[in-house]
């Protein structure tokens, strides 16, 4: 269900059923002559479309504006748009915190830009991961008072910190690939493994005939395929079905 178009009561049956509320987190990046700009959100607005034909989600509007950076190509004339991690610490936490207050415990963002290095962390997923524990902190300090947790009331704190109950579970982070599907997936920026996705995904954001093999990225991605993609899909779907169920 779309956030933007939800009723109160949808709001507040999502809130009493504790669904996920998940936020597309990507950028608006080069991604060679063939492929739109907005593929590293693209992926995950779609495949989370798919995720919503299976079970109950809230799908926020998805966040385009993070930090593609300018390390592939230099924005004139190319499109990348960057924005610093300040700004999006400073989002993030104000969306979070708006969350929190409507009620709901069981948020998720996703994101593919740069998550080969999400165990580590990269500018984007960086400020959301900051964001989200910071405000967390500060939610509970302000609605249970300093202490909180030296309380008796969270003597089962450590039985509990793999299932939702644990505060520190509200807000939660998700690569679109993880380690180990990297290692059966094409992973890339504009090559065969982007490329397939979008083609099984979005096939009106990839114009191969545009592809410019001069740029060692995008040079792989002439051996794309729907077929290939469709393999990344289902992937994705089966990974995010457990970060989801959590």
């Amino acid at each position: 269900m779309r956030y933007e178009m939800m009723l109160p009561y949808q709001v507040r049956r999502a809130i009493d059923e504790n669904w996920p509320v998940v936020l597309p987190l990507g950028v608006l990046e080069y991604h060679g002559e063939h492929m739109a700009l907005g593929m590293d959100t693209l992926v995950v607005v779609k495949v989370v479309e798919l995720l919503e034909r299976e079970t109950n989600i809230v799908i926020l509007p998805p966040f385009y504006y993070g930090a593609a950076s300018y390390a592939v190509e230099p924005p004139e004339g190319n499109g990348s748009i960057q924005v610093g991690q300040n700004a999006l610490a400073a989002f993030g936490a104000d969306l979070f915190r708006s969350l929190l207050r409507v009620g709901f415990r069981n948020i998720h963002f996703i994101i593919h830009h740069q998550s080969e290095n999400f165990a580590v962390g990269m500018p984007t997923d960086l400020s959301f991961k900051s964001a989200a524990r910071q405000v967390i902190f500060q939610y509970l300090e302000e609605t249970r008072g300093e202490g909180w947790w030296g309380s008796n009331a969270m003597a089962d704190y450590y039985q509990k910190q793999a299932y939702g109950d644990d505060p520190f579970n509200w807000i939660k982070g998700h690569p679109l690939f993880d380690a180990e599907m990297i290692k059966s997936y094409p992973f890339d920026h504009a090559g065969m493994g982007e490329t397939s996705l979008m083609l099984a995904l979005c096939p009106e954001a990839v114009d191969i005939d545009r592809l410019d093999q001069g740029r060692w990225y995008t040079r792989t991605a002439a051996q794309a395929s729907r077929e290939l993609g469709q393999r990344g899909v289902e992937l994705i779907l089966s990974h995010l079905r457990g970060c989801i169920a959590e």
